[in-house]
């Protein structure tokens, strides 16, 4: 992230001054601080308590008053909605199974970078998966994980995050830096088919849904921060995202919904009425109709923030959540100078929002909760999809997809 010219100055300017009050207080603390208790000098103690109270506001006053004025570019954090500070336990399934590597194996260790999200072919029985290397893979998943077959398909030049199929074998994938892409079913061929709507450019287009007369449902989690940032679109707590459509016929691209949460994960209802779509900084998932063009709450004050949502053709969705909440994060969402200190840093490149406890949540058709398959000690699950007895989870971490046998290892009653 670059920080315009006006930042930059006023930022130089303010660290000169700081360095140079900082070494002027510095060399007269010091000077001040040699002065020993035990002296003979009947000024060293009032001296040696005078300096420490200097210590304060001279050095730690001001850092936290420079803070408060740093300025990351345009990063300005905002106040979430008081519906998204509260945490209960409602989302919480009778179901659970806290302990998801338990029994877990992986597929394409080391050949999958970062595979973010996954559909199935169910004529083909393959996989396909988008990687950060800007490759679409195709994964052969038998019995034995290790004599699956992995295969560089198509490289969008991009990075490929949201997949779905559409009527005619085609894979629209949703790209990060490309907009919205049509492979056609031979691997031949890429066509961009939108990265705008509203004269207002797509910059972190996300996930994407087929409906059965052929229009794409598609999010752009955000028009302000690119993949590259998405953090800081998570800290700034404002609302860039929309949820759109695309007429492939008419090549049309309409907005559908702004002012969204980093709008992420999409899935077409099985009676094609409406959508479900994840926000994630507020944890929550919400219904849009899409002909009466209304919007209601799905599931809410969910146990993480979630990623992609996925219908498994039996009744159910499946919602990842990368990471649960913790202490740190709930201090963050609701004070809004943590999460512009959590950005500073993050620019340098330290990451302090720490992610874990990452898991898939299983919901009925209507956003009731059935299961939960989470554990402590994995982070950054991006996508569920439930194929026959297993869950295959997708990650934007780990070089792998991590598949469950739900059947040996199933989700059971919480004591």
């Amino acid at each position: 992230m670059k920080l315009n010219d006006l930042t930059k100055d006023s930022l130089s300017q303010r660290l000169t001054a700081y360095q140079t009050w900082s070494k002027t207080c510095t060399s007269f603390i010091t000077n001040i601080w040699s002065c020993s208790p035990s002296s003979t000098n009947p000024f060293s103690m009032p001296l040696l308590f005078f300096s420490r109270r200097f210590l304060i506001f001279s050095t730690i006053i001001p850092f936290i008053a420079s803070i408060t004025l740093y300025r990351l570019d345009t990063f300005d954090p905002s106040h979430l909605p008081a519906d998204a500070l509260v945490y209960s336990t409602t989302s919480i399934p009778p179901l659970v199974n806290d302990q998801l590597l338990t029994g877990a194996e992986f597929i394409g260790v080391g050949l999958l970078n970062k595979p973010e999200d996954i559909a199935y072919d169910r004529d083909s029985g393959l996989i396909y998966t988008g990687c950060i290397d800007g490759w679409v893979k195709r994964v052969k998943a038998l019995e034995s994980c290790h004599d699956s077959v992995v295969e560089d398909w198509v490289n969008t030049g991009g990075r490929p995050l949201g997949l779905a199929f559409g009527l005619h074998g085609e894979v629209i994938v949703a790209d990060a830096y490309k907009g919205l892409l049509n492979i056609s079913d031979d691997g031949r061929k890429t066509e961009l088919l939108t990265d705008e709507a509203e004269g207002v450019r797509f910059k972190l287009t996300d996930a994407v849904a087929v409906g059965d007369n052929g229009v794409l449902y598609f999010t752009d989690a955000s028009y302000k921060y690119d993949y590259s940032q998405a953090s800081f679109d998570f800290l700034e707590g404002k609302p860039h995202g929309r949820l759109m459509s695309f007429n492939p016929t008419t090549r049309t691209t309409r907005v559908l919904l702004k002012d969204l949460y980093f709008a992420n994960g999409i899935s077409m209802s099985p009676d094609q009425t409406h959508l479900i779509f994840c926000e994630t900084p507020v944890r929550r998932c919400s219904k849009y109709y899409i002909n009466e063009e209304r919007v209601e709450v799905f599931i809410q004050g969910l146990p993480g923030y979630p990623d992609n949502i996925r219908y498994d053709g039996d009744g159910h969705y499946w919602i990842a959540i990368p990471k649960g909440v913790t202490t740190l994060w709930k201090l963050s969402m609701r004070y809004p100078l943590l999460r512009k200190v959590t950005a500073m840093v993050a620019k340098w490149g330290f990451n302090l929002m720490f992610a874990e406890d990452a898991g898939v949540l299983q919901v009925d058709l209507d956003g009731n909760p059935i299961a939960f398959y989470h554990d402590h000690k994995i982070s950054h699950l991006t996508t569920g999809v439930k194929i026959g007895k297993y869950l295959y989870c997708g990650s934007l971490l780990h070089s792998r997809i991590l598949r469950l046998d739900l059947l040996k290892y199933p989700a059971q009653k919480s004591l």
